[in-house]
């Protein structure tokens, strides 16, 4: 029995040399690989889990001083060139006498150009143009009307006008009259120009050699129904300070003119039009109207062409 009491007596201390070594070795290579074995987290004080930890108590004074992180500024793929002197230059207004502008041109449009036959053979023109820049301009005027086959009102104008205003011309100039009656010239000024809402606006005073004073007002719109189809409503009004017999005129407003014209445009320069035209005397006009047999109201249907160059 002993024999055998030996023998496993050894196996045991030799298994148990066997062990240390293999725990030894083990101990040495977690050691050397730290990086890779984390050790076990340790327990919170009080069973306390990492979220429910008391913020209130790091430093965030400390927080507060650290820089905040630096964000890399891109350049712009196309750098803004420097500003040079040639750019100054032209940034500047040009010089007096190389405006905008400067150059002279010339415009002349009919405006109404028509004809009716309702209790006679009638025609009418109405035209105006200009020469010159957007600074000086030369203009001319003129309108009238015939009435079988006899000139009942003929006048032509020549102004010089200069700009006031944003879209407001100053005029001044010769009014020659042709008929009725004798010729006779009037000094002319008066402003053209664009109201409010688009209305085209001409009003002039005039003044003769024997002391009338006179004015006339123009207004006009152009109303597009379509790119081609225009639509133009029309007043024109005369006013007299003295009665002038030998025209046929009496003092203060003498006669009214509304016209709608519609007309159609083949190109922008040429359109014929059609259109109802209303006239009428008042006052002392309308008296000596009377007087010689004439009517103080009349309305016609008028056709004509519209062009300009």
């Amino acid at each position: 029995m002993s024999g055998f009491v030996v023998p496993l007596r050894g196996i045991v201390a030799a298994l148990a040399l066997f062990a240390n070594a293999a725990q030894a070795q083990q101990h040495d290579h977690s050691r050397d690989h730290g990086t890779h074995s984390e050790p076990p987290a340790a327990p919170a004080a009080d069973g306390m889990h990492h979220s429910e930890m008391d913020h209130s108590k790091m430093d965030h004074s400390r927080m507060a001083q650290m820089p905040p992180p630096t964000v890399a500024v891109q350049e712009p793929r196309t750098p803004i060139p420097p500003i040079t002197d040639a750019d100054r230059a032209a940034a500047q207004p040009p010089a007096h006498g190389h405006e905008h502008g400067g150059e002279a041109i010339g415009y002349l449009l009919f405006d109404r150009l028509e004809a009716w036959n309702d209790d006679g053979d009638g025609q009418a023109w109405e035209a105006q143009g200009w020469f010159g820049n957007d600074h000086h301009r030369l203009w001319l005027r003129s309108e009238g009307e015939r009435e079988d086959g006899s000139t009942s009102h003929a006048d032509v104008e020549v102004l010089y006008g200069r700009p006031i205003a944003r879209w407001w011309d100053m005029v001044a100039g010769v009014h020659h009259d042709f008929a009725p009656g004798a010729a006779r010239d009037r000094a002319a000024i008066g402003v053209i120009g664009t109201a409010p809402y688009k209305f085209e606006v001409e009003a002039t005073g005039y003044l003769d050699a024997s002391g009338r004073l006179s004015a006339r007002i123009e207004a006009e719109y152009e109303l597009l129904l379509t790119n081609r189809l225009i639509l133009q409503p029309m007043i024109e009004a005369e006013w007299h300070a003295r009665d002038d017999r030998s025209r046929g005129i009496g003092a203060g407003v003498s006669k009214a003119e509304t016209g709608l014209r519609l007309r159609y445009e083949i190109t922008r320069r040429f359109a014929p039009y059609v259109g109802l035209v209303h006239e009428r005397s008042f006052g002392k006009t309308a008296d000596l109207r009377r007087d010689e047999g004439d009517g103080v109201r009349e309305t016609r249907v008028v056709a004509g062409i519209r062009f300009w160059f």
